[in-house]
């Protein structure tokens, strides 16, 4: 099957500019990724359509919010910050993403999306030339957007209670297949814990739904199909700039 964009083929190039741009292109710097069949036109396939969030401002207030509470929940686990602490770090940057979505679920945050505004081709032009950061920054797609709230809608179909999230938060951050842990067998040990209990407190509050726990788990997995990127420059971009989000979190993280 041929998943390229159709809309290139579909659609010809006006021919000075593509005479301008091909002359640019032959003539770019090692390196360079410019790419002038990406800025002639705005593609519409949902895999390259660039969006960004409606009532931006009171949406990632929100966004913020659940991220301080998903961090202190964090900090919060003492056999969390008995780990040593490149463990607490990687296993940060592994699960943040999938905690926050989780946190987006338990507080019923819901969101909109629009198309992004079409930068000038000027303006993408110089941002190659200038090597900026936010040309090279994978923007949010809305085939991205639709499989975030796609796994959000199955959470709420599945009306978690608060010690539900609880413990499925646990089993998502002591995930012992994060490389190069240390103490790998002892997140593993808590993994199972949180598991454990998770199961225990499903079978408490729903005895004749045998297959409930199951299905828990099997909709927790699609939460590493999405990736810390798109939540990052969909619900944090506006609000940190060109700052790291991953450093913020440590800071928060490790800060006493």
């Amino acid at each position: 099957m041929d998943n390229r964009c159709q809309c290139s083929a579909s659609r010809p190039l006006n021919p000075i500019l593509f005479t301008i741009l091909s002359q640019m292109d032959n003539s770019k710097p090692p390196g360079s990724n410019f790419n002038y069949n990406t800025v002639a036109h705005r593609c519409n396939c949902e895999t390259r359509r660039t969006v960004c969030l409606k009532r931006s401002s009171e949406i990632c207030k929100e966004a913020s919010a659940v991220l301080v509470k998903t961090i202190h929940f964090m900090k919060n686990l003492p056999a969390f910050n008995q780990l040593p602490p490149n463990d607490m770090f990687l296993l940060l940057k592994s699960c943040w993403a999938p905690l926050f979505i989780l946190g987006l679920a338990q507080e019923g945050v819901t969101f909109e999306v629009t198309d992004s505004p079409a930068d000038s081709l000027l303006k993408k032009i110089l941002l190659n030339q200038q090597g900026s950061s936010e040309g090279e920054r994978e923007q949010p797609t809305m085939a991205g957007v639709s499989k975030l709230k796609s796994c959000l809608k199955k959470f709420w179909s599945l009306d978690l209670s608060p010690k539900e999230f609880a413990y499925l938060k646990g089993t998502t951050i002591f995930n012992p297949d994060v490389p190069d842990l240390k103490a790998s067998l002892f997140v593993e040990g808590l993994q199972q814990e949180a598991q454990h209990a998770l199961r225990e407190v499903v079978q408490l509050l729903h005895p004749r739904d045998e297959e409930r726990f199951a299905r828990i788990l099997l909709t927790a997995s699609v939460l590493q199909s999405i990736t810390p990127n798109l939540i990052a420059e969909l619900f944090f971009r506006p609000v940190i700039g060109q700052a790291d989000l991953l450093e913020l979190l440590v800071d928060m993280l490790f800060c006493r």
